[in-house]
């Protein structure tokens, strides 16, 4: 009788096979491993790569969206709570029935002058605070530094607001440079996970052609300010929602009030001292504040988990390894590119524009004529125009660059002109419409100013994946304005309306010269950064790449020359005498303990 056949064929045994059995992979532990380790049979590594940036682009946008809602929550925030505790603190029955004889008059100037004065400090310490913790950290350290402030109005005192404020004025250009670099970077990398394919081609250490990542950037910059203008909006919420229940209406706070717009002086000369009719009860104004504590701590929330890396670990480079010496004085080196001399007045203007809307525009002459209650109704419409026009910021896709900018100085050119000339008179409401269009069309010229000026600064240092110094500079000099628009607010408002258009008109001269003198080729000085030298090695330090490397530096390099610097100084770390042959390092220990040399060897 014959034995039956095994249930399981033994492995390796050989028998014979059919045309399917030779397609199969042979039995034995060969087997075993293929099925482990082999290759997918249905597998397409076009369409996976293909996938796999897929999901990159969508994870820059993400990053951009965050970033941007962050941002907007966070101004919005900040705004929104100062308005309301400065229209509290401004009536002299709040203050005596809640806080008697505490000065709260003084503390509040002393909070506003740590908001204003403390930023002109910014330029020692921003560029070295973004290199050591990191453009995506400190925009989370910034943002927690406004939540810091929101916290310390549960309990109104000096040692609490004050010390605040000042942390505040601290944070301010940190934050909005770090942003303005954010969002640049993202569309360099957008752009490399839309072109991969030829970044393949062309190799890891070409850089893409000039110009290849500005539409992105436009976009991306239209995005962000789109945001960004609804905090305005935003800012308004407790005013409509809460404070303005409380106020008198227009005859009683209008009562003395004799002159508004280009006949006014100061701020609101011989409003009532007393606006609010019943006082707010405590808890009520906990309420507010939790809710404007929840939104900057979502905020916060939304910078830390959603927004990526601006930067791989690799990329990454250490303070140690550059210099802190040279950190710090590189932001004075660049105002030797004359791109950026010539943009200052645009960038002192940009700040005087934002403050005139926010307290010429809406208080001169919104406040002043028709009472307090419209203050939140003024400024939505100037955010919510602003808002829109954001979007005009993609005419940069199909227009010269110059036509945005340009066009946003000429109409607040045409308003400013309008205003010199305009008193509405107090208490009447017939040219209330009037008031509404203009400051709607004064954010519109915003709009135009904030995404010209960031996509301007994104397409010169195109050549430059870090952009922490320039923009820097840029909130720098914003900055500066704003403190000066702090310091002149006693002067008449046609001082400030005739210093608005002759920054103005200086601003776009300048602009176009600058544009005449690229057109002729005129190249402009940029300072060299020094490359890292790098003493321990680790995962944040790369031999090969530099992320602070220009175009110009980069062909230096290749080609044994100096670049487009400039310094007259060697690079860090130059040497005397002929260069050796070949990477020259120190082997670490564990290439000493296998007895090896390092690269040399091979």
């Amino acid at each position: 009788m014959d034995a039956e056949p095994p249930l399981y064929p033994e492995a390796g045994a050989a028998g014979p096979q059919d045309e399917g059995d030779q397609l199969r992979v042979p039995d034995g532990p060969e087997a075993l491993l293929d099925e482990l380790v082999g290759a997918y049979p249905n597998y397409n590594e076009e369409e996976e790569e293909r996938r796999y940036y897929r999901r990159k682009r969508l994870c820059v946008l993400k990053n951009v969206l965050a970033a941007s809602a962050g941002g907007a929550l966070t101004y919005g925030v900040y705004l929104g709570l100062l308005q309301m505790q400065l229209i509290l603190h401004y009536d002299e029955t709040y203050r005596e029935v809640k806080y008697g004889n505490m000065g709260l008059l003084d503390i509040d100037s002393k909070v506003l002058m740590g908001i204003n004065i403390t930023p002109i400090a910014a330029l020692l310490y921003t560029p070295v605070l973004i290199r050591f913790f990191g453009t995506k950290w400190m925009m989370f350290l910034a943002v927690g530094i406004y939540a810091l402030f929101v916290s310390t109005n549960y309990w109104e005192r000096y040692y609490t607001l004050v010390p605040s404020a000042v942390a505040l004025g601290m944070a301010i250009v940190p934050l909005w440079a770090s942003m303005g670099n954010y969002v640049t970077r993202m569309a360099q990398k957008y752009y490399e996970y839309t072109h991969y394919k030829e970044q393949d081609e062309q190799g890891p250490r070409q850089r893409p052609p000039r110009g290849s990542h500005v539409p992105y950037l436009v976009v991306f910059q239209a995005i962000f300010y789109c945001f960004f203008h609804l905090s305005f909006a935003f800012a308004q919420l407790p005013m409509v929602y809460f404070l303005n229940h409380y106020l008198y209406d227009l005859n009683h706070t209008l009562a003395k009030v004799q002159s508004c717009g280009t006949n006014s002086q100061g701020i609101l000369i011989g409003f009532n001292k007393t606006v609010l009719q019943t006082l707010p009860r405590s808890r009520n104004l906990i309420v507010v504040e939790s809710v404007l504590m929840a939104a900057a701590f979502l905020a916060m929330l939304l910078v830390l988990g959603l927004c990526g890396a601006a930067y791989r670990p690799t990329e990454e480079i250490d303070l140690r390894s550059v210099g802190w010496g040279n950190i710090f004085q590189l932001p004075f080196k660049h105002v030797r590119d004359f791109r950026l001399r010539h943009l200052v007045p645009f960038f002192v203007y940009s700040g005087f524009e934002v403050l005139f809307a926010c307290t010429g525009l809406a208080l001169g002459y919104g406040v002043c004529s028709l009472g307090l209650e419209q203050l939140a109704y003024l400024l939505v419409a100037y955010s919510l125009a602003a808002s829109a026009a954001s979007i005009l910021g993609l005419l940069g896709l199909w227009l010269p660059r110059s036509v945005p900018l340009v066009a946003g100085a000429g109409l607040h050119l045409l308003l400013t002109l309008g205003l010199f000339f305009w008193a509405p008179v107090p208490k009447v409401m017939q040219h209330s419409w009037v008031l509404y269009m203009v400051i709607a069309l004064w954010g519109v010229g915003s709009a135009l100013n904030k995404t010209g000026l960031s996509t301007l600064l994104g397409t010169l240092y195109e050549d430059k994946e870090r952009q922490d110094f320039i923009f820097t500079i840029y909130h720098w000099w914003q900055a500066v304005a704003i403190f000066f628009v702090y310091l002149s607010t006693g002067l008449p408002m046609k001082a400030k309306l005739a210093v608005l258009m002759v920054t103005l008109v200086a601003a776009t001269a300048s602009y176009l010269w600058m544009e005449q003198k690229l057109r002729r080729g005129l190249a402009p000085r940029q300072p060299r950064i020094p490359r890292p030298q790098h003493k321990v090695r680790g995962y944040r330090y790369l031999e090969e790449d530099n992320s602070d490397e220009s175009d110009a530096e980069q062909r230096g390099a290749e080609g044994g020359g100096d670049g487009a610097e400039e310094d007259g100084a060697p690079p860090a770390g130059a040497r005397p005498g002929p260069e050796p042959e070949g990477p020259c390092r120190r082997p670490c220990p564990y290439e000493q303990a296998l007895g090896g040399d390092g690269p040399e060897e091979r």
